[in-house]
């Protein structure tokens, strides 16, 4: 691993800071092209006020989609300020997740139109997973190449790594959950991520 060039936050050179910032730009992108999926009705008053009825499950999308990047940009944002270098396997895997980020929109946008399908709920739950264990990847991943600035020991690592992958499974879960109860009702499986993360973190 010392063989590998290795980009310090502080030195020489702006590596690091250019994959912070980069990082940080897709986040801003993403969440804004949530917007995108909202639509402006017009027309006389009682066209409008249809017209926004009909944009409810896209209001509700947008800001639903909002706070889900917003949790993941926070999450990233400590993993990254924890971080006392990086190098190319780390910045090439990074990539790889802000793909997924970028890809958020797309989905958000299918269950904002069709809130009771399940096709487009299944994959929103998979890229919102795949996000997820992308982060857990991130995590061992700068573990193993020695990058934190304090590097976790093994119970503290075995702890992080076991909480970031609760979101996993649960959204996974959700997908056949809502073949029972639909889609809408499934989603709400997905407030059970807070409580058994905060379990795993007292007591993991």
């Amino acid at each position: 691993m010392t063989d590998r060039p290795r980009y310090r936050r502080h030195g020489e050179g702006l590596e690091f800071d250019r994959a912070s910032f980069f990082t940080d730009a897709v986040y801003a992108i993403a969440m804004t092209l949530l917007v995108v999926e909202l639509r402006v009705p017009g027309g006389s008053d009682a066209d409008l006020a249809a017209g926004l009825g009909e944009e409810a499950w896209a209001i509700v999308g947008f800001f639903f989609g909002f706070i889900l990047l917003g949790r993941y940009w926070m999450a990233h944002h400590a993993f990254w300020a924890s971080l006392a270098s990086i190098d190319g396997r780390l910045v090439a895997l990074n990539l790889v997740y802000l793909a997924f980020v970028a890809f958020i929109p797309w989905p958000v946008g299918l269950v904002s139109r069709h809130p009771h399908a399940f096709s487009a709920f299944a994959l929103f739950a998979a890229a919102m997973a795949t996000v997820s264990l992308l982060e857990v990847v991130l995590y061992a991943m700068a573990w193993r190449g020695g990058h934190f600035a304090r590097t976790p020991d093994r119970d503290e690592f075995r702890r992080v790594a076991l909480s970031a992958s609760a979101p996993v499974a649960i959204m996974l879960a959700s997908i056949p959950l809502a073949l029972a109860v639909g889609p809408p009702w499934a989603m709400t499986f997905w407030l059970v991520t807070f409580p058994v993360t905060a379990w795993i973190d007292r007591h993991g």
